[in-house]
């Protein structure tokens, strides 16, 4: 399944007074997360912590306004695209994320590494192995952000290369 066909499915479903600009979706092998952007509430002389609540509030009224369309389209993605949906939005330089799936991942750990979630734990930054891990991830891509962005960009070359090239049999 290609990102720009579901990307464009979205496109065509979504309403137009929903999200500024475009929509960003994105796929793997068991959800897709449709993120549009909402416009931050323009308020005059407001410090940081009044703008991040007219942000939230913002978010919160859209969330709320579009629960039922938002489902309707989700349960109409999931049949077409036999993959759950989860929504969030822009606003401002903050995202809010509706809903996601946490997806269980097996791996399989050396013991240094092994040691490195156990040490998070007993310093109690994780309850579990599991939460310790996808705190690691998290860390890598908020701290690799550009490299990651470039290895998807890189990825997109290689699926649009894939197509253009010579059909198997």
């Amino acid at each position: 399944m290609k990102t720009t066909t579901v990307a464009a499915w979205f496109t065509g479903r979504i309403p137009d007074d929903w999200f500024e600009g475009d929509i960003e979706v994105r796929v793997d092998r068991e959800e897709i997360l449709v993120i549009g952007e909402v416009a931050a509430p323009e308020i005059a002389d407001a410090d940081d912590e009044a703008a991040a609540a007219a942000r939230v509030a913002r978010v919160r009224r859209m969330r709320e306004e579009t629960r039922s369309a938002r489902t309707a389209i989700a349960a109409e993605a999931e049949h077409r695209f036999g993959r759950k949906v989860s929504w969030a939005v822009r606003c401002g330089d903050e995202r809010y994320d509706f809903t996601t799936l946490a997806v269980p991942v097996m791996t399989r750990l050396r013991i240094g590494e092994r040691a490195v979630l156990d040490t998070l734990i007993e310093a109690g930054v994780a309850r579990s192995r599991s939460e310790a891990l996808a705190w690691c991830v998290r860390l890598v891509e908020q701290n690799q952000a550009e490299w990651i962005g470039a290895l998807r960009e890189a990825l997109v070359h290689v699926e649009r290369t894939r197509a253009e090239g010579p059909i198997s049999s």
